[in-house]
């Protein structure tokens, strides 16, 4: 499985460009930093397309990383099953769809020297599905107007229109970790004419590192996030209200903060983890500010000599059991003996009310205050 290369105008990156045209080369000035989260993404990536290849009996060699575990490899073989559910599907109207794997797709017709990997395209008559499988619990990602899922779809048009008769395009975005199965379908007509009015005059003024700078959610994974001043001006933005106590503010004033809390938030954790990178590995001295030594939590040097030295002394009763989580215990006694042998004791209680965007899914609670006593309640 070779390594992944990005594009200056990559497809994962088009919400970012497409909204903040110059970002894509002011990104080149920056190194790329592997995340955590980025790391396990890329195993959990890995392990998809190994499974998928095996179920599709082709060759593989199972991928091993620091972050296999059991959580993981039920995700990933659900995933694998929505796949083939949706290849099934695809043969009701096609004699011979294709199944394409971790596909290089070029776009290039439309960005200049555009191109990405989808992680499953099935090509069939009538329908051209786009599954893209997205390990994060960070950000809820929706297939809607989702330019890297329309992106992948033009680049799989660009191949594969002359082969089948294609008149639409399902996407899906499988997220598990957030029981998140997003799908949108789109006309090949109304994606072809969105590259005409959108894509094509947004990337070439992001190519050409043009157009104007706008913050916005956009703003998460970019690598010049943490020193870009059009972003700073907007976060800062906030601090007029900075010692109004909150009955003061207006309905108004309130709901601007709202919105922007999370990112305000966001950023000031990203500012702090630059500044102290700096000072720990570049030498870097702030004014008015030292590194210390953080607070530390004991920990045992040796499980084993522990153990041995308690059994000595004659404690014996140092051990804790505590039942498997609830996945792991699935994968244990398989979907279908975990349904039949704890059939009614799997509940899945109310959540707590939380105030979100009106963007957001969810059904609203019609009273929350009430809502929420009942649940305490019960």
């Amino acid at each position: 499985m070779a390594a992944r290369k990005h594009a200056i105008l990559s497809a994962s990156s088009a919400h970012r460009w497409m909204n903040c045209n110059p970002s894509a080369r002011l990104e080149q000035e920056f190194e790329d930093r592997e995340t955590e989260a980025a790391a396990e993404g890329t195993a959990a990536h890995a392990l998809c397309e190994h499974k998928l290849r095996r179920a599709m009996k082709m060759q593989s060699r199972k991928p091993t990383s620091q972050y296999d575990c059991d959580e993981m490899d039920a995700y990933t073989d659900d995933y694998v099953q929505f796949v083939l559910d949706t290849l099934t599907e695809a043969r009701a109207n096609c004699a011979d769809p294709m199944l394409m794997i971790e596909q290089r797709l070029d776009f290039s017709c439309y960005v200049p020297d555009g191109f990405g990997t989808g992680d499953c395209v099935i090509i069939a008559d009538r329908t051209l599905h786009i599954i893209d499988f997205k390990y994060g619990q960070g950000v809820l990602v929706e297939a809607e107007n989702n330019p890297q899922m329309m992106l992948y779809a033009l680049g799989a048009l660009a191949v594969y229109e002359c082969l089948y008769d294609i008149d639409e395009v399902s996407m899906t975005i499988y997220q598990p970790r957030r029981e998140n199965i997003s799908t949108w379908t789109i006309s090949v007509e109304a994606l072809k004419e969105w590259a005409e009015k959108e894509l094509i005059p947004k990337a070439k003024l992001a190519f050409e590192g043009k157009g104007e700078y706008v913050p916005g959610p956009w703003c998460v994974f970019c690598k010049a996030a943490v020193k870009c001043r059009a972003r700073a001006e907007e976060k800062l933005a906030l601090a007029r209200y900075e010692f109004a106590q909150p009955p003061l503010l207006t309905d108004a004033e309130i709901e601007e903060i709202l919105g922007k809390l999370d990112d305000l938030t966001r950023w000031a954790e990203e500012i702090k983890a630059y500044a102290q990178d700096a000072a720990l590995n570049h030498g870097k001295q702030w004014h008015g500010f030292k590194v210390v030594e953080g607070r530390s939590v004991r920990k045992y040097s040796s499980e084993d000599a522990v153990i041995e030295a308690a059994n000595a002394a004659g404690y014996h009763d140092i051990f804790r059991k505590t039942l498997l989580p609830i996945t792991e215990m699935e994968k244990l006694m398989g979907k279908q003996g975990f349904a039949e042998i704890l059939d009614g004791l799997i509940v899945k209680p109310v959540g707590k009310p939380t105030l979100v965007p009106a963007s957001d899914k969810r059904p609203a609670i019609t009273n929350a205050k009430i809502d929420f006593n009942e649940i305490q309640e019960d």
